[in-house]
């Protein structure tokens, strides 16, 4: 799978999700994850969901324990920064080899998720809610 790899020590990536930013660097290494300078379990208050989400692009191609994730993350909630560090290792994985883009691209680890908070309305108490109706 892996014909092309380059010899290059650092592969960056940048991911985004909802407001927040992650700047991700895939170091050859065992498996650590290390979030803003914490390990990616205290971070994410050992969280699986989100711990099993970052190593997602990895387990895709298999390389879960051949390199280490070094993050640099903020805006958003932990949801927000975990689907954002996924994009960003996904991105940096396609940087490694290009024969690596076909499985994340199938996976949906590359794409962008649009999805965002609705902006608040005027005349509205919410992005959506109306004040309660009264005919007379």
């Amino acid at each position: 799978m892996n014909s092309q790899i380059k010899n290059k020590a650092v592969y960056w990536g940048t991911g985004r999700r909802k407001t927040s930013v992650a700047r991700v660097r895939l170091i050859p290494g065992n498996g650590l994850i290390k979030i803003n300078g914490r390990s990616g379990d205290d971070y994410l208050n050992f969280n699986p969901l989100h711990l099993n989400s970052i190593k997602a692009p990895l387990q895709t191609l298999g390389l879960e324990n051949s390199y280490d994730i070094l993050v640099n993350v903020f805006g958003g909630g932990l949801t927000g920064q975990a689907d954002a560090i996924k994009q960003g290792a996904a991105r940096a994985l396609c940087e490694l080899s290009p024969d690596n883009r076909k499985p994340l691209k199938t996976e949906g680890h590359l794409s962008r998720d649009p999805r965002a908070k609705e902006r608040r309305k005027y005349g509205l108490k919410k992005a959506r809610k109306a004040p309660q109706f009264s005919k007379r």
